[in-house]
């Protein structure tokens, strides 16, 4: 149907969340009809961002320095740790633009049917992190799923000697739901009525 380097395209397009061949085959051409406005500024964002794009090792998100800018934000409530599963989760929070502390990307949830372990998640570095850095409350924003609260609840036992405050979204959050599909009054009113999570 085409040369091999628009099948490429095509292939990698379609390998993005959300969009099947069909609907990379349209983004493809678009692309291609439009060069010069959207394929070229494309092909120079990607590479730019390939090239600079870092992992916060503070809390592990995504950004062009390390630590991130939230992490650096003097005005950000450093007493005060988020933890969310991802870093689309992440900028789901920051979209509702309501919590000001700072963030813990925990890498995923506990999953024994998947073979995810404790050892497999940033948990320990949570732990570590709260007794170095003066955490006072540790709230956990995981997915309300049942792998989400087995989680949540893990970490509070992992916290518990710490002294921390340890809170969690409150189930206005639809059960099975991710945070990142969620809209920002609703991530807004869960974070603003978090409640403790007990041990």
């Amino acid at each position: 149907m085409a040369g091999p380097e628009i099948e490429s395209l095509i292939r990698q397009i379609a390998r993005l969340p959300g969009v099947g061949p069909r609907s990379a085959r349209r983004i493809a051409l678009a692309l291609i009809k439009r060069r010069t406005v959207l394929l070229d500024p494309l092909v120079q964002a990607l590479t730019t961002a390939a090239a600079s794009i870092k992992i916060c090792g503070a809390c592990g998100n995504y950004d062009s320095q390390d630590p991130c800018l939230i992490c650096t934000d003097p005005r950000r409530d450093g007493t005060i740790v988020c933890v969310v599963e991802d870093v689309a989760d992440l900028w789901a929070m920051e979209r509702a633009a309501i919590y000001r502390g700072r963030y813990h990307v925990s890498g995923g949830v506990l999953s024994p049917l998947s073979g995810v372990g404790p050892e497999d998640l940033k948990i320990d570095r949570l732990v570590e992190r709260v007794g170095r850095d003066g955490v006072k409350e540790v709230i956990l924003a995981l997915s309300a799923t049942v792998d989400g609260q087995t989680t949540s609840h893990y970490i509070a036992e992992r916290l518990q000697p710490t002294g921390v405050v340890v809170s969690g979204l409150a189930h206005g959050l639809p059960v099975g739901g991710e945070l990142d599909y969620l809209d920002d009054g609703t991530i807004s009113a869960a974070l603003t009525a978090r409640r403790p999570v007990g041990y």
